[in-house]
């Protein structure tokens, strides 16, 4: 597919597209924070700025006017770029965590955010000199709100920024373990707003929540020892049964009959077929009307992130697993798009792809057990296990998208072809977007809310 099919695709779906404008050469990947019940709650932006174009002209300043020159710019890029509907899609209408310098804060257009969508973080090495605290007492009255970021110990720039802090967020791994629980004590008797970061195993979270954690930032929710208390929204091996039959060319009488013994994907399915998206004019009253509004590949697609849902009544864009299934799914996609003679099956194979890659962390047991079970072809299978070829590399790109590993982008990006690290962050957002939208136009194939 050339990439003006792939633009004219894009087009034809409504979904935002790779709208930065183009002065930009900024853009940022996310990183999900949940709450006590384990649901998104914020997103943190992680910046990315493309490397200046050499245009080989002196602005004619002295070196230290061309510096804060330069400092300005590149305030007014990130500032220009956040502003932008893919960021802003990508929020899913969560809180956005953005990590500011002190040239960022003493910027006048960052008064034209939105002070309730966002939370500035302040880097714990940040000169907290009497000129920043008068700014920040300023955009506090303006009723801008400050997070101090990665904190591991208690200096004088903490001692400083706290009165003026609504959460700390505390470097578990960095921070000295005899000291956590008193230092979480007394944040949490001061009123903060407590965040772990750096929460990638349940053994880490699990510290945190009995410390009284009110917010946890890390991927430990996607990982197998964090999926045994997780209750779905159907019987796995039902949901399994049902894809090896999409796997196939099932009728529709097939699917009719697979489908009447799970009264849950009944549900799910009529609801689908009742949307804004795939209305026939008339309300679809049948199991077999249902399958026909749908069609099996939406059928497929829906059930395969189906396996994520939590069975609680999560709407999808609160629902942190099957965010990040339905995001690195669709980047998969979009993504082999953009590389030379990329065709349907290669689609179809770069979507499974991202979607199955940590289907262990809802069945639990080996990784590789689980697509043999899912019957999964060689590449797909390669990619995920052992990050081979063309979709392995694309998978290890979108790992590290997800944790804002610009560097290892870079790298990744020389083994393909036409595409570079502000395309992946682009693409990132688009995904991000498509899986938070609940409700579509009729033009749209984006996902439907998933409810019990």
């Amino acid at each position: 597919m050339t990439t003006t099919a792939v633009a004219e695709e894009r087009q034809a779906e409504d979904v935002p597209g790779f709208a930065q404008d183009a002065r930009a050469n900024v853009s940022f990947a996310r990183q999900p924070i949940l709450n006590r019940d384990n649901m998104l709650c914020a997103f943190e932006l992680k910046l990315y700025q493309a490397p200046a174009a050499e245009d080989g002209e002196s602005s004619g300043l002295e070196p230290e006017g061309e510096q804060r020159e330069t400092q300005a710019a590149a305030a007014g890029s990130i500032i220009h770029a956040i502003l932008q509907p893919d960021v802003r899609a990508a929020l899913a209408n969560h809180p956005g965590y953005l990590p500011v310098t002190r040239e960022l804060l003493f910027d006048d257009a960052i008064r034209s955010l939105p002070a309730e969508r966002f939370m500035f973080e302040l880097p714990p090495d940040i000169v907290a000199d009497d000129q920043l605290i008068t700014r920040i007492v300023e955009l506090y009255g303006r009723r801008y709100r400050f997070v101090i970021d990665h904190v591991a110990q208690a200096n004088d720039t903490f001692a400083r920024l706290l009165p003026y802090a609504d959460a700390v967020k505390i470097d578990m791994h960095r921070i000295p373990q005899a000291m956590l629980p008193k230092f979480a004590s007394v944040l949490k008797s001061a009123g903060k707003l407590l965040i772990a970061l750096g929460v990638e195993t349940q053994e880490v979270y699990e510290q945190a929540l009995d410390l009284g954690f009110d917010r946890f930032q890390g991927y430990y929710f996607a990982h197998p020892q964090g999926a045994a208390a997780r209750k779905v929204s159907a019987p796995r091996h039902a949901l399994l049964n049902l894809l090896q039959l999409l796997g196939g060319e099932p009728t529709v009488a097939q699917l009719e009959a697979e489908l009447k013994l799970n009264p849950v994907l009944v549900m799910h399915l009529m609801r689908l077929a009742n949307s804004s998206g795939l209305a026939m004019g008339r309300k679809v009253t049948t199991l077999r009307e249902a399958i026909n509004a749908t069609g099996t590949n939406r059928i497929a697609r829906w059930t395969q992130l189906l396996l994520y849902a939590d069975g609680r009544k999560v709407a999808l864009e609160d629902d942190p697993l099957l965010q990040l299934a339905a995001t690195r799914a669709r980047f998969m996609e979009l993504a082999i798009q953009r590389l030379p003679e990329a065709g349907r099956d290669e689609t179809d194979a770069a979507f499974l792809t991202g979607v199955f890659s940590f289907v262990d962390s809802v069945f639990g047991g080996s990784l590789e057990h689980t697509l043999n079970v899912l019957a999964l072809s060689k590449p797909i299978r390669d990619a995920i296990l052992l990050r081979e070829g063309v979709l392995g590399t694309l998978l290890t790109v979108v790992e590290a998208l997800e944790r804002g590993a610009w560097a290892d982008i870079e790298s990744a990006c020389e083994r393909l072809e036409g595409l570079q690290a502000l395309d992946v962050a682009q693409m990132g957002l688009v995904s991000a977007a498509w899986a938070g939208v609940a409700d579509r136009s009729a033009e749209a194939t984006g996902l439907e809310r998933i409810e019990d």
